[in-house]
């Protein structure tokens, strides 16, 4: 696979060989070396590595003062078993990539071969291979890793595709693109007792029950006009697989999803306070943890501007959305720093859903998201923006 020509069918090859070799959130050291190595062949001004965990950054710098324009793609497979009958179907098993990710590196690449052969004529393009998306972790990490204060961008875009939409279509929109999300762990400890004698203890068992259905019902309600909250009750257990125990301990967890940040702190307070509130009147003890936390991916006037110009001047369908997408993403931390947008490149209409067992990434893609990418750079280093 080395050398530089004939680049679409290596690519493609490339893609192949990720999918085959899928790493899970926070252990991407095969898929980490395999970049390195891999954009080393593109001669880059500069390449990071182990940013903000297993991150790669690769530096290409043009002649002339401009904007510094990060690209990020993800890295991070998912615990779901590869069920397709494809020639290069993962190797690991319980481990694929079901959101894609191999492609989005592989255009990344793509990227990266493109400015091997043409460097930006001003400013510089930084391509990052981002870790532990799955998990909102990663841009986190890689923000507040001290070796990315070196490479802090101007702007920042990522994509990702999207199923259900017109292949090599684009998906944009101003604003928020793709939601807030955060997961609660509510865990309850009463006393066990003999299952024979229940009420020597205090067994969370109601109150769990309580739980799950007070939460399931906040989806039903809304806090704003136009948009309702999600809470969707992701795993639950009480006690242990036994038959002479009633059980002294219990957990719920869930996710919890808003179209703001605003939406987010309201539904975040309710949440706890409703888990405490049952507690209390079953008379347990009440802790609550939270994780996998996603902000709102606010897409800015600018950088979607910079997209759509692109996507006009390649002739490429422009889809928008009416509101965010419901999914989150950690790309909403650099959003959050940064003038930046993400957007979507359609899947095809039929093809199956993102995290479902059959889903293949479209290799028709990897051509479109890099001439996307480069034409972003263009427009920006051209100043021919138009929000």
């Amino acid at each position: 696979m080395k050398g530089i020509g004939n680049q679409e069918t290596k690519l493609t090859e490339f893609r192949h060989w990720l999918h085959r070799h899928p790493e899970l959130s926070g252990f991407e050291d095969t898929t980490s070396a395999a970049l390195a190595d891999h954009i080393a062949l593109y001669e880059p001004d500069r390449l990071v590595t182990d940013l903000g965990g297993r991150g790669i950054a690769a530096v290409f710098a043009g002649s002339e003062p401009g904007p510094r324009i990060l690209l990020r793609c993800d890295m991070d497979a998912l615990p779901i078993n590869e069920v397709t009958d494809i020639p290069y179907r993962s190797a690991i098993a319980g481990v694929s990539h079901k959101c894609g990710h191999d492609g989005h590196m592989t255009i990344l690449m793509g990227v990266a071969a493109r400015l091997h052969e043409n460097p930006p004529a001003r400013g510089s393009v930084v391509l990052l291979f981002q870790p532990a998306e799955e998990t909102g972790e990663g841009a986190r990490r890689v923000i507040a890793d001290i070796k990315f204060r070196d490479i802090e961008p101007d702007f920042v875009f990522a994509l990702h595709n999207l199923p259900g939409f017109p292949l090599g279509s684009i998906v944009l929109k101003n604003g928020a693109f793709s939601s807030a999300s955060r997961g609660i762990m509510v865990e309850l400890t009463g006393t066990s007792s003999h299952a024979s004698e229940p009420q020597n203890g205090k067994s969370p068992a109601l109150a769990v029950a309580q739980i799950i259905e007070t939460f399931t019902s906040l989806s039903k309600s809304s806090i704003s006009k136009d948009d309702a909250p999600m809470v969707t009750v992701t795993h639950v257990r009480v006690g242990g697989r036994t038959f002479g125990i009633s059980p002294g301990e219990g957990c719920v967890m869930a996710v919890l999803r808003a179209r703001t940040t605003e939406e987010m702190n309201i539904i975040s307070r309710n949440i706890k306070k409703i888990a405490e509130v049952i507690a209390e009147t079953n008379q347990l003890e009440c802790s609550i943890g939270w994780m996998n936390e996603f902000p709102v991916t606010e897409n800015s006037g600018k950088a979607a501007g910079a997209i759509r110009s692109a996507a006009g001047n390649l002739g490429l369908r422009i889809v928008q959305p009416d509101a965010p997408f419901p999914w989150s993403e950690d790309f909403g931390h650099f959003t959050e720093k940064y003038s930046g947008a993400l957007f979507g490149i359609g899947a095809g209409d039929d093809t199956p859903a993102l995290h479902s067992p059959e889903f293949d990434f479209p290799d028709e893609l990897i051509p479109t998201g890099i001439k996307i990418f480069i034409e972003i750079i263009n427009v920006l280093q051209n100043c021919s923006v138009t929000a």
